[in-house]
């Protein structure tokens, strides 16, 4: 909205040239990022008394941790704080016009509704399991498999119009077309190399990509602090990497697909951080308020849909390490559990306890020695993903 005011402004006078400081990315990406930062900080304590007041306390299962006991009745559904810092911030600061910003602000809210029914659920119904399983997953397919067919074609053409005549002739062409090598799976660490996926193939991929993260940052969700730092860290670092993918000159000296528009995400990354930066302020432990599911699964949706955008699948499953570590603990765990009940009649477990962050509670870590050991490993592990720009 500042930009296309800045514009209008500057067209009025030649006078008012420096408004063309409007004009740069990465001026509206601080902005955008102060923005978010400012209003989380200056509406925290004004919902989180809300949430106390309409009793919206976080109900704890009665298998958790015995530590964990206290914390029951702490506001939850502090996610629309995060939410909201991040609408207001983009909203403000990026380009209208751009498709690619639309598409993950709708994914994003898109989950924080399936979050917000899921939480509202638990706290009303005083129901710790919230959504059934197989109805959020339901919804969160819906969701996945739209924008997947969404962005498999805006990756190849600049405009909605050519999306939707791409979108037709893919259904004329007997949903047999092929799609430039940008739209394939890129592969880290290798020059100019990507696997050809097919319309098909890509809207798996982007289907499982947008809905694993979105799950796996739901898992993570466990501790004070646990999932958010991670989420800012992953998300700043996505940012870096549509800033450059939406520049021609940096993409072609660095040798990476080249995405119109792609640059411009870059202020929804920078909203994400101020956002989560200033949740965090609230959510270090001990916790004045929990992230709840509307804030999770919205937040590890954001990143899958961006990863994709700048065809980084597999770069995010590197720098976000450590949701994929608790997801496939949980998946390992119930899968072994099975299998020996079973067989052998008893159900076994691989870990004292999943996701993996209880496991290491149950052997004696304190919970914010877990949670800093964890943001220290998605420090590495994001540096480990930025480095893949150069080291080709």
């Amino acid at each position: 909205m500042l930009l296309i005011l800045a514009q209008w402004l500057q067209s009025l006078s030649p006078e008012l040239g420096f408004f063309r400081v409007f004009q740069y990315i990465t001026f509206r990406a601080v902005m955008a990022a102060l923005t978010a930062l400012l209003i989380g900080l200056a509406a925290g304590p004004y919902v989180i008394r809300r949430l106390t007041e309409l009793k919206i306390g976080q109900p704890i299962r009665e298998y958790a941790m015995q530590s964990h006991l206290s914390k029951s009745g702490t506001p939850t559904m502090g996610g629309v704080l995060i939410l909201i810092g991040i609408a207001v911030a983009t909203m403000l600061w990026s380009d209208w016009s751009n498709r690619f910003v639309w598409i993950v602000m709708a994914v994003t809210f898109g989950f924080g509704a399936i979050g917000w029914v899921d939480d509202w659920r638990k706290v009303v119904r005083k129901d710790p399991e919230g959504m059934r399983s197989s109805e959020k997953y339901f919804w969160q397919s819906a969701i996945g498999l739209l924008a997947a067919l969404y962005l498999v074609f805006s990756i190849s053409e600049s405009s909605n119009y050519k999306v939707v005549e791409l979108f037709w002739s893919w259904v004329s062409s007997g949903f047999d077309l092929s799609l430039p090598p940008k739209a394939g799976l890129m592969l880290p660490f290798m020059k100019e190399v990507s696997y050809p996926l097919g319309v098909l193939g890509f809207v798996v991929l982007t289907y499982l990509v947008i809905v694993g993260s979105s799950n796996a940052v739901n898992l993570t969700d466990g501790l004070d602090g646990l999932a958010i730092m991670p989420v800012v860290m992953v998300g700043s670092a996505l940012g870096v990497f549509a800033y450059v993918t939406g520049s021609s000159v940096y993409s072609r000296y660095l040798i990476i697909p080249y995405i119109p528009g792609a640059g411009e995400l870059l202020i929804f990354c920078a909203a994400l951080a101020g956002a989560g930066l200033a949740f965090l302020w609230f959510n270090t432990h001990p916790a004045q308020v929990f992230m709840g599911d509307v804030g999770a699964l919205a937040l590890g949706a954001a990143l899958g849909t961006v990863a994709v955008i700048v065809r980084q699948e597999i770069v995010l499953s590197i720098m976000g390490g450590i949701f994929v570590v608790e997801a496939l603990s949980v998946m390992l765990q119930v899968s072994y559990f099975k299998y020996t009940k079973k067989k052998y009649g008893e159900g076994r477990r691989i870990l004292k306890m999943a996701p993996l962050h209880h496991h290491f509670e149950k052997i004696g870590w304190p919970e914010t020695q877990v949670v800093v050991r964890f943001w220290i490993i998605t420090m590495l592990l994001c540096l480990v993903g930025l480095s893949t720009l150069k080291l080709r």
